[in-house]
């Protein structure tokens, strides 16, 4: 249990055990993130109406907005990746944009909506992938100045103010300060120890809007979010996605995850080939890059989430007593981290889109990408899903 104390503006005050953020006041709490929220809505709507890159390979011109790469995806009959792209880099975040205006200025909704919208804000924040399709697109940038020329529209200015403008909306936006204007807290019937677990005093937290609650107590009644003193199954859940990702993820690295047509002959490459490929035509930052973020990554972050449940259940507590501030950093680096392995699904949705010259020259998604995104989007699902707060029960019977 920790008292926060009162936070000035500019100041921000962190657990003294496992040095997170607990709160953090912003200059202007206000007027930052609802300023940044309807800037990058704004710049939102620009990226959408007008062509946002183009390519001209031996005459051919081809030109694309945001909107005509799920569209090309569509129809090569992969709606899942086309669905996924929509979600991700538009309706998520512009959701959150509109979010966190009307719950910072504090508009009359009703109450039930409110809440909706505070729980959507901080669950959708790590879906919001606008940075890394906008990476995968400076990536594809590299890979086709191979083949042609290749240009910016006028909307790829302000797409990249967009994601600037919402992550910042983002780290502007104190979960504490906002679900205080919501409602405050429920209050307790005891006088929470500071310095005590919870656990030995009958309370815990909630999960979504940081509030104390009675151990017995299963539903918040500020956010009515159902949640434990732990997870209930948390090592379960994380070792059967992660049994799963692994299943998937030898065949989307075997199988090939883009099909390009150059004068009627048809190539297909798998991740591996690609980065072989770009290492040879001597693109090694791009072909690191591509590298590290769908084979070094994917792969580190199954070992890791594999060795914090270890970690973290009894066959674990048998073994070393590691220092359980680096296994927690380990896994805020793995749930950072994870999400990033998208960059190649973007990459193949840009190129497909634009690579559209006939028989001279065409790029088409195939089965790997599929497999790929869905080994990424469970392996997020599965940090997701460990609680952290058991590496710390483990130091304590550790200690015992």
């Amino acid at each position: 249990m920790v008292k926060l104390p009162e936070i000035k503006q500019g100041d921000k005050a962190v657990c003294p055990r496992c040095h997170t953020t607990l709160s953090a006041l912003w200059v202007e709490p206000v007027l930052q993130p609802v300023s940044c929220a309807i800037s990058a809505l704004i710049m939102l709507v620009f990226a959408n109406l007008f062509p946002f890159i183009n390519m001209q390979v031996s005459g051919l011109y081809n030109q694309i907005k945001l909107m005509e790469i799920p569209e090309a995806m569509m129809s090569d009959d992969y709606t899942s990746l086309a669905t996924l792209f929509i979600i991700f880099v538009q309706l998520i975040p512009a959701f959150c944009m509109v979010a966190i205006i009307l719950l910072c200025l504090e508009v009359r909704l009703p109450y039930r909506l409110k809440v909706i919208m505070g729980r959507i804000i901080y669950l959708a924040k790590v879906w919001c992938m606008v940075e890394i399709f906008l990476v995968g697109v400076l990536v594809s940038f590299v890979k086709l100045m191979a083949y042609g020329d290749i240009g910016i529209g006028p909307s790829f200015v302000p797409y990249c103010l967009f994601c600037l403008l919402q992550v910042r909306a983002f780290q502007c936006l104190d979960r504490y300060w906002l679900w205080q204007t919501i409602q405050p807290a429920p209050e307790l019937h005891q006088t929470p120890k500071v310095g005590t677990p919870g656990l030995e005093q009958g309370l815990r937290s909630c999960p979504c809007c940081m509030a104390i609650l009675p151990i017995d107590e299963p539903q918040c009644p500020r956010c009515h979010t159902v949640g434990y003193a732990r997870r209930r199954n948390s090592l379960q859940w994380t070792l059967a996605l992660l049994v799963t990702s692994i299943m998937l993820y030898i065949p989307a690295n075997i199988l090939p995850i883009m099909v390009t047509e150059v004068l009627g002959n048809r190539m297909a490459s798998n991740i591996i080939s690609g980065v072989i490929i770009l290492w040879e035509d001597g693109s090694y930052p791009v072909s690191l890059v591509i590298f590290i973020a769908s084979i070094m990554v994917p792969t580190l972050k199954i070992l890791a989430i594999g060795w914090l449940c270890y970690d973290a259940s009894d066959t674990g507590k048998m073994g070393s007593n590691l220092d359980r501030e680096k296994m927690h950093y380990l896994y805020e680096v793995v749930e950072f981290v994870g999400r990033w392995s998208m960059i190649d699904v973007f990459v193949i949705g840009v190129l497909s889109a634009l690579v559209r010259m006939g028989r001279l020259m065409s790029i088409y998604p195939d089965v790997g990408a599929v497999l790929f995104a869905m080994v990424v989007i469970l392996t997020m699902i599965a940090a997701m899903m460990f609680d952290p707060r058991l590496l710390w029960d483990r130091k304590k019977m550790i200690n015992q």
